[in-house]
Formats: structure tokens, sequence, C-alpha cells
């Protein structure tokens, strides 16, 4: 639809004329966009971190874990061993398995008391480290004669993330009472508890825990171009190993892939029922703004008149009260956008500096676009039905209008 040079002036002077109307009409729409943004924002970014794991160390992995509501090495009723592991190791698309180790661990800095997880693993076999895509950005990896060294997570090296006071390469972390030597420090997970972890060796962990006989979940990797079926074998070989039938296993495998496609299915519905919310916000804009337009009408009906005395057609007052209604929509979805845009990123910020880094919202470009022309779209729509209204008055009886 063509808009003349004239009537856009025209409806720009209108909307200036009648600036606190506007302005309320604007202010109802943006918070509706501005809670589309952040929202929308915040789900690009996890999004996007899921997605950063589907090519990178963790995609040819797969967990056996107990079934049940327990955190893996905390329930004692669930028996995985080597001969497990033996049993996945011998299955067709299966390269190598590993048994891991975790628990709960004290670990103390003076008078300060903290519980986090004791992971340990084979450090020929570092797979738990490929499944959590993470890398050791100080010191080493752990080594198999290593004892009473371990590999701890990000936050131990920071001030008042853990303790008061972060530790360096070479201290003593003080874990069940025994000083356990940093020897390395892995990168950011981007999770407070991931990155609180201490990672030693199966055979150190036997030593501090002798009466923990049971693996918390064996890691495996698979043939990722066959990873259905290598699942499917592992299921079956594990079963016969264990002496269960189908549909009774007290133990369940997935692949990472899986795994992320059950958080993806679960983020969908989280994000869609916000999104949902805040669009109900968005629909309550829309009737405040079809509301302000009609009001408009009434008040100018008289000037309607006179424009159509003077030769204005129809489609031009049409195309007057549309554009002004889609215009105050794309302003609101600019400050909306704007708004929605520093706040996402100052919430973005405080999440990392907590330690939640992996809650970082994505900025595509088609972010931007979309809520502004979604904010412009919804003035138009409002903005219908009231400029028809204008568009039909005739010309007499407008003129008499009081």
């Amino acid at each position: 639809m063509f808009i003349k040079k004239e009537i856009v002036g025209y409806s720009l002077r209108s909307i200036a004329k009648r600036k606190t109307r506007s302005i309320l009409t604007i202010l109802s729409i943006f918070i509706g966009i501005t809670s589309i943004f952040i929202f929308i924002s915040f789900g690009f970014g996890l999004y996007a971190y899921i997605n950063s794991f589907s090519t990178s160390t963790s995609a040819d992995k797969i967990t056996v874990m107990p079934k049940g509501n327990s955190a893996p090495g905390l329930d004692n009723s669930f028996s995985l061993n080597d001969s497990d592991v033996k049993a996945i190791e011998r299955t067709a698309g299966i390269s190598e398995a590993t048994g891991v180790y975790s628990t709960a661990a004290e670990i103390t800095q003076k008078t300060d008391k903290k519980y986090v997880f004791l992971v340990s693993y084979d450090p020929a076999k570092p797979l738990v480290l490929e499944l959590a895509s993470v890398n050791v950005i100080q010191g080493r990896a752990l080594q198999s004669n290593d004892v009473g060294k371990a590999v701890v997570g990000y936050n131990y090296l920071v001030d008042n993330k853990i303790f008061p006071n972060g530790y360096k390469l070479g201290d003593n972390l003080v874990v069940n009472g025994q000083n356990v030597r940093i020897v390395g420090i892995l990168a950011s997970m981007g999770n407070p508890q991931d990155d609180s972890q201490i990672y030693v060796t199966n055979e150190y962990f036997k030593k501090l825990y002798p009466n923990v006989t049971n693996y918390a979940e064996i890691i495996g990797r698979a043939d990722i171009n066959d990873m259905t079926n290598t699942i499917k074998r592992v299921e079956k070989n594990l079963r016969n190993s264990r002496s269960e039938k189908v549909g009774e296993e007290d133990f369940y495998v997935a692949s990472f892939q899986d795994l992320i496609a059950q958080f993806s299915s679960a983020l969908n519905i989280v994000i869609g029922f916000v999104i949902l919310i805040a669009l109900i916000s968005v629909l309550v804009s829309a009737v405040n703004t079809a509301n302000t337009m009609i009001t408009s009408v009434l008040e100018r009906t008289r000037e309607i008149g006179t424009m159509k005395a003077v030769g204005a057609r129809n489609k031009e007052i049409l195309k007057i009260f549309l554009f002004e209604s889609a215009f105050l929509g794309f302003i609101a979805g600019i400050i909306g956008t704007l708004i929605g845009f520093l706040i996402s990123y100052s919430i973005g910020s405080i999440l990392a500096n907590l330690g939640w880094g992996f809650l970082k919202p994505g900025y595509p470009w088609y972010l931007f676009v979309g809520t502004i022309a979604f904010a412009t779209i919804t003035g138009a729509i409002s903005g219908i039905w009231p400029a028809y209204r204008a568009s039909k008055l005739k010309t007499v009886e407008a003129l008499r209008y009081e």
C-alpha cells in the first residue's frame, strides 16, 4: 500500500498534537515487546549453548545410569561395576568405556565448610571430561599414578565463589579432612555446580572411600554414525550380563544427543509458555491501541468531514489512520527492543558474574528486526477497524458532528 508524503506528514503532526495519548499507546505496546525480546534472547542463548555440544567431544558419548531420582553416586541400591564396563566394551560400535565414581564431599577452608561433588575417572580414559567438553586451562590433567592430587573446577580460582580466598596451582584443598594438592584447573562451564566439582583418579577415590564399590555411571565412546543401534546392542548386552528381562532393567542407556534432545524439548515448553504470557500482554496492548484509535476517530470526526469535503477519498482517510497506528507500533517496537536488549544484557552480565555463564542471551539480527516488525504489524492490525470506520464516515454527517 503506497502512502503519499502528504499523508505521512499529516499523520505525524496528528500524533505529535496528541502527545499524551500517543505516549500511553506506545507504552502499552513496548512493555510486551520488551518482555518478548528478553525471553527470546535468553532462549536463543540457551539453544546456542545446547547446539555447541552437537559438534563437540560430547557428541559420540553414551552414558549408562540408574533409573530413579537420586543423583549419580548417591544411590547405593544400584550397582554398576567392572563387569558392566566389560559388557559395554564388548559391544559392537563401542570403542572404549570407563566407570566414573561420584559422591558428595566436604571441603573446608579455615572455619568455612562446603559440600561439593567429588568425581573420579581413569586418566587413561578421560571420557567424563570429554562428555562435559571441558579442558584444563592451568596446570595439567590427572595421571594414573596421581595420589593426593586433583583437578578442580574453575570457581576454585576465584575469590568469594566457593570460599573467600581462591586457590592457585599447587595449593592444598582440604577434602574430608585430607590435603589434596591442585595440579590442574578446568575451564569454566558456566554452571556453579560443575565449576565447583573436584576430579581425582579412580584409584585415589577408592582410598578415600573404600566402602564405595559401585560406579555412579559408565561412559562409553560410540560410533556416532550408528548411535541408535549401538545403544540397543549395549542394552541387550547389559541385560544378559545382569540377568534382567526386557522392560525390567534398573538402568538406562542414552546418547548425549538424546539428553540434549530431552533438554531442548523441555526448554521449548518453558520458553513457549513464557512467550505466550508475553503475547497476552501484547494482545492487551493491541486492544488499547484500537481503543485509542477509535477515540481519535471520534475526536476528529469533523476534521475527517472537512478533508472529505475538500476532496480526500476514503482510501486516503484509511491510510492516515492505518499509518498512525502502525507508526505508534513501530516506535514502541524500537523502544521495546532497545530496552529489552539493555535488560537482557544486564541480566546476562549479572548471571555470568554469579557463575551461570551458560545462561547468556543471544542476539541474532533477525531478533531485532522481528520484534520491531511484530510491534509495527500489531499496531497496524489494531488500527484496521478504526481506520475503516473513519474512511466510511459520510461527509455531511461528519461535518454536523459535535
